[in-house]
């Protein structure tokens, strides 16, 4: 799919933005990349535009093109678009050594993802969920299984490296970018269901510290779902990213520690060799 140039689809969201709401049939992912043989869209069969008393208007569906098109990183790559509960494999989680502890942890985690994803559908306000753990632990597996369970029944979903979130409002600034930093922050406050992976032990400026609370103090405001991953002990997180935030997280999220004897990718990788 051609991608349109940002400052058309920024425009045309804008416009949107005066429409009356959507009833919840736009899709964050094309459908396409799921299914193939489906249109995205079944009311303009991804045209664009419907007709209303043989008047064109921009279809409710082209909403959440710009959304995912504002962000470079807002799209599940396609690692990622393959994960799915029944593919979290709990023998991951199982020590040689008998300790139980990863295991359950694990199974407490996936038993909340669906349950979130089940009660989000019909409560728009559902508290939100955040993974914590090493590298290779399964967080962002989880989260990605919540959005392609959210995006298959239709919700507005929005998934965000945030690293890669941080450089894309630092490229705003460019005088050759026609995205505005607001236009991408109000984005990321007003999303129904925001996902926000990988907020690590990055190096924190004062101003990335306070657009990061920003978008979260606007999300408890609103009381709008957040799902949250990092490699940081919560304790932790006070340090990175101050108190302010830290108060907003325990606020709008349950708090879930996933941990594992050995990287996942490790597993997988000696599993993968010793079969050849």
């Amino acid at each position: 799919m051609v991608l349109e140039k940002l400052d058309q689809i920024l425009k045309r969201y804008k416009f949107q933005k005066e429409m009356e709401k959507d009833d919840g049939l736009v899709n964050y992912i094309s459908r396409n990349q799921i299914n193939q043989n489906s249109f995205s869209c079944s009311l303009c069969n991804d045209r664009g535009i419907i007709l209303i008393d043989d008047i064109a208007v921009p279809c409710t569906c082209m909403k959440q093109k710009k959304i995912e098109n504002s962000f470079k990183y807002a799209r599940l790559s396609k690692e990622l678009l393959n994960c799915r509960f029944e593919k979290f494999n709990l023998e991951y989680y199982n020590s040689p050594d008998g300790d139980k502890t990863h295991y359950v942890n694990a199974q407490k985690a996936l038993t909340a993802s669906k349950e979130f994803t089940e009660k989000v559908i019909n409560n728009p306000n559902e508290i939100g969920l955040l993974f914590s753990g090493p590298v290779g632990s399964g967080k962002t597996f989880l989260a990605a299984s919540i959005a392609n369970a959210l995006i298959e029944k239709q919700c507005k979903v929005l998934f965000l490296i945030v690293p890669d979130l941080l450089d894309e409002l630092r490229a705003s600034y460019s005088t050759k970018s026609e995205t505005t930093e607001f236009d991408l922050l109000d984005i990321a406050r007003t999303i129904p269901i925001l996902i926000m992976d990988d907020l690590g032990a990055h190096n924190y400026t004062e101003w990335s510290r306070n657009r990061i609370y920003s978008i979260l103090n606007y999300r408890m405001n609103e009381q709008l779902p957040t799902i949250i991953t990092t490699n940081l002990d919560f304790n932790d997180i006070e340090a990175y990213l101050g108190e302010r935030t830290c108060s907003r997280i325990l606020q709008i999220c349950r708090i879930f520690r996933l941990t594992t004897h050995q990287d996942i990718r490790m597993q997988k990788y000696v599993k993968r060799e010793k079969n050849k």
